[in-house]
């Protein structure tokens, strides 16, 4: 597969100060992510909130830096000089945050919020500037009068596709979307969803979903990745992720949530996420895990191959059905 971006063992791990006023405990908020996306390729990615998908989605857009492992955007990222790094991923890859009211300068008109990046990475003249920033807003289906308008005088929906076109400001490779519709009205997520899948499409984009709306991410995706407690612990094609998900904790998430056409019987998870700064020895999951026993406190199961291509799990004791 001709790879857009590979992750291969990024660890992200973070200091946070613990009780001691001198000591710091380490936040494992990333572990042994190996993640390869392919040119037009769209990846979802689900886990409960706290599981590492904000920071695997920083990781991919050069925002947050590996503690180790490697991060190859046509080349080794972190092996490049600055100017270059930022010249390279920068002009290669957008970012929608969550929430369009934080993400925004609000002293700034949308024409210079839209104008800033092609003036950063100096694309262009000035007047082949503001014809990008009128084409932009066509694309994301803005208003032109919107044009001098302040973020505070736009709603939410609105917001989120001036940061939507932001993103697409450098006519980059790659966006990820970091849970953009959770801060939006329900009567305004399908009008955000859908435009991401037809500038999706209209594109030729390589798109990360990030969001705990589950069964959103199956119906945008090709794939789906999910993860538990900083790590990836499966990776499955979208279609089969609902009742052909062999690991325990992707099936519970996607009952959770069952489509009115094909029920499926939840399955509770009991117990809290355990804590990042101590995981259990292990399976990470194994906690609350209805299969787990003595080796899954003993030993982190590497990844094992489905008889589908393209996806793989981490379990000892694999689910093999629907009804498992």
């Amino acid at each position: 597969m001709n790879a857009l971006i590979t992750l291969s063992d990024a660890h992200v791990v973070h200091r946070a100060r613990s009780g001691g006023l001198f000591t710091r405990d380490r936040v494992y908020a990333l572990t042994g992510a190996d993640l390869t996306i392919a040119p037009g390729e769209t990846v979802g990615v689900v886990g409960e909130s706290g599981c590492g998908k904000s920071t695997l989605a920083k990781v991919l857009v050069g925002v947050q830096r590996p503690t180790s492992g490697t991060v190859r955007f046509r080349r080794d990222l972190w092996a490049m000089k600055p100017a270059e790094r930022r010249a390279s991923v920068g002009g290669s890859t957008g970012m929608v945050f969550q929430d369009p009211s934080t993400a925004l300068n609000r002293r700034l008109p949308v024409r210079r919020i839209l104008r800033d990046p092609l003036d950063v990475h100096r694309r262009g003249t000035a007047r082949e500037r503001d014809d990008r920033v009128r084409e932009l807003m066509s694309l994301v289906g803005l208003p032109r009068a919107l044009a001098d308008a302040l973020p505070g005088q736009l709603s939410g929906g609105q917001r989120q596709r001036v940061a939507i076109a932001r993103a697409l400001a450098l006519d980059p490779d790659l966006v990820v979307a970091d849970e953009p519709t959770s801060a939006l009205d329900v009567s305004v997520r399908a009008q955000i969803l859908n435009l991401l899948l037809d500038l999706k499409e209209r594109l030729d984009l390589a798109l990360v979903f990030v969001s705990h709306d589950i069964q959103t991410v199956r119906r945008m995706s090709d794939g789906v990745i999910t993860m538990y407690l900083g790590r990836i612990v499966e990776e499955s094609p979208a279609a089969r992720v609902t009742d052909r998900a062999r690991h325990p904790y992707t099936r519970a998430l996607f009952s959770a949530t069952p489509g009115l056409l094909d029920p499926i019987d939840p399955i509770p998870l009991v117990g809290p996420v355990p804590s990042t700064i101590r995981p259990p020895s292990g399976c990470p999951f194994r906690t609350r895990c209805w299969k787990a026993d003595e080796v899954c406190a003993e030993v982190m199961p590497g990844f094992a191959a489905a008889s589908t291509p393209g996806h793989r799990f981490r379990c000892h004791h694999p689910l093999t059905s629907s009804t498992s």
